[in-house]
């Protein structure tokens, strides 16, 4: 009895310093999403409510930041953009990464040289690709209808015509694709080749195995990338402003172009109206969790979990 009592006190002693070793090494996460995320984010919530911009006496407003957000009509405006920017971008994504990591699979050991080269564009910055790609969009002078010129097409004016300006922006996007690349990699690579066996020997076609056993396979992978890219599509900021509100395209750009975080971006460091950004940013906040909610509560339902079941 003795020495299980000991046993016992000894076995929660190393517990305690366990948990007291786990904490340690959160802690610095903690204290970074604190000070970082949370607590900016409880005085944005703040501001939203006084009329803050940092020259003039702060007061407090109550709703009048939101009340305007609904009346400003370039709000509605950047809002339908970048929703049709998110339909444009999320499933051409989506395909594109997929197919590339179909190709990749098929590679053998060519295939770690290719991930490389797919990813590496992740590593790049933002605002340097879009740089990079208004100079391959130019309607004169681009690298893209020059080549599209080789095959007799005359290529639009990929950055001025506003009918083209959130279809260039949604392909200028494809370039950060690596990660979802890699994603959809792993996932062809872990589902079990016996099944693709089984389904030959049923007679089953290429397409008919792509539909009935990859897809359902990476259903997972493919839940997980439709929400992260919607998300990072309704956040969009560094490509569009690079590519239409910079400091030679400012005063000539179209709303066309003009989406949710620009114009955010534009109240808040432009014209100062701290607290009316902050109002923009948490209706984006609403917005995008009544998205991802919605998406999680529809995919559920298509999603193959391991063990063949759905949640």
């Amino acid at each position: 009895m003795m020495r299980l009592r000991l046993t016992d006190r000894r076995g929660s002693a190393l517990q305690r310093r366990e948990a007291r070793a786990g904490y340690l090494f959160i802690s610095p996460w903690v204290f970074g999403f604190l000070a970082l995320t949370a607590g900016p984010m409880v005085v944005s919530l703040y501001l939203s409510f006084t009329d803050y911009s940092l020259v003039n006496e702060t007061h407090q407003v109550g709703l009048e930041n939101y009340r305007q957000l609904f009346e400003d009509p370039r709000v509605g405006k950047s809002l339908a953009n970048t929703f049709v920017y998110a339909a444009m971008f999320v499933p051409l994504g989506i395909v594109v990464a997929l197919g590339l990591a179909l190709l990749l699979l098929r590679l053998g050991r060519f295939s770690g040289f290719f991930r490389t080269v797919f990813y590496l564009p992740v590593m790049t910055p933002g605002v340097a690709a879009g740089a990079m790609f208004l100079l391959l969009l130019n309607g004169q002078r681009g690298l893209l209808n020059d080549v599209l010129g080789w095959f007799g097409i005359t290529g639009p004016n990929w950055t001025t015509d506003p009918a083209w300006l959130k279809p260039s922006l949604a392909v200028v996007s494809l370039w950060t694709m690596g990660g979802s690349i890699i994603i959809y990699l792993a996932a062809l690579n872990n589902v079990p080749k016996q099944l693709y066996e089984a389904a030959l020997l049923d007679g089953a076609g290429p397409v008919r195995r792509f539909v009935s056993v990859t897809l359902p396979m990476i259903s997972g992978a493919l839940f997980f990338t439709v929400i992260t890219h919607t998300i990072g599509a309704m956040q969009m900021f560094d490509q569009a402003f690079t590519m239409y509100y910079g400091p030679q395209q400012g005063a000539t750009a179209s709303d066309e172009s003009l989406v949710y975080m620009v114009y955010l971006f534009q109240n808040a460091f432009q014209y100062f109206r701290m607290g009316f950004a902050s109002a923009l940013a948490w209706v984006l906040f609403a917005i995008i969790l009544v998205i991802t909610v919605v998406q999680v509560r529809v995919g559920n339902r298509f999603v193959h979990y391991e063990g063949g079941s759905t949640r």
